[in-house]
């Protein structure tokens, strides 16, 4: 349950904050939710205390979750998927100066690191589709639809550097694994060549082998400080 305390943290503290889910990546219909996803700034003297703020605040608003700066560019640099999904998202609603910059270090978060976690996160979403299929008899269409979106963004991201999370031209075909439409065993076909071409694609990717992280915690200590100074302005 979130606390007044947490809830002040993101109502007067958040430095970015965006939509994600199916609006963020051309998947939306008329019945999809809209995910907010949020970064805030806890004050560097809540640091000083034995009860240290929070790493990520649930709520308050439905469907909203955010994250501390550091946790989320912790994160970020192990190239969680969520995480660098969310700093790519192109429906940004708030961000100021701290925020700004935080979005200027995206390609500092990027790195071949991205093959293992996207690989790895999708194939933990693979087996509990197939335990769905045994189960019932067929999947959650809608987490096929999303888990053969996450291995062709893995892919386009490891073939070109960047990471463009809109799904664009290929919206109609995963509206149809989200209907149903489309065979369990065309799907499975679909999965494994995904996760060949990414295998495929990390070996001449233009990513670095490791993230910036001196740039980001430069970053990361610059706005801490500044933080504290504004606390105690004298």
């Amino acid at each position: 349950m979130i606390t007044p305390a947490s809830e002040a943290l993101v109502r007067d503290h958040t430095v970015y904050a965006c939509v994600m889910g199916s609006r963020a990546f051309g998947l939306a219909t008329e019945d999809s939710d809209t995910d907010r996803r949020g970064v805030f700034l806890a004050p560097t003297p809540l640091f000083w205390r034995f009860e240290k703020p929070p790493t990520h605040v649930d709520g308050p608003a439905r469907e909203q979750f955010s994250w501390e700066l550091e946790r989320f560019c912790e994160l970020a640099l192990r190239a969680n998927p969520n995480v660098l999904e969310c700093l790519h998202s192109p429906l940004v609603e708030h961000v100021d100066e701290v925020g700004r910059e935080l979005l200027s270090l995206r390609d500092a978060f990027l790195s071949r690191r991205a093959h293992l976690t996207f690989v790895r996160y999708a194939s933990g979403q693979r087996r509990k589709l197939e335990s769905d299929v045994r189960r019932y008899g067929r999947p959650r269409w809608k987490h096929a639809m999303h888990l053969l979106r996450l291995l062709a963004g893995g892919r386009d991201l490891l073939r070109t550097g960047e990471l463009v999370i809109d799904v664009g031209g290929a919206r109609d075909d995963l509206l149809a694994v989200k209907r149903g439409e489309v065979p369990w065993p065309e799907i499975e076909r679909r999965m494994a060549r995904l996760a060949e071409e990414n295998d495929a694609a990390v070996v001449s990717s233009p990513l670095p082998a490791e993230p910036d992280r001196a740039r980001v915690e430069d970053f990361l200590v610059r706005t801490r400080r500044a933080s504290a100074r504004a606390a105690d302005p004298a």
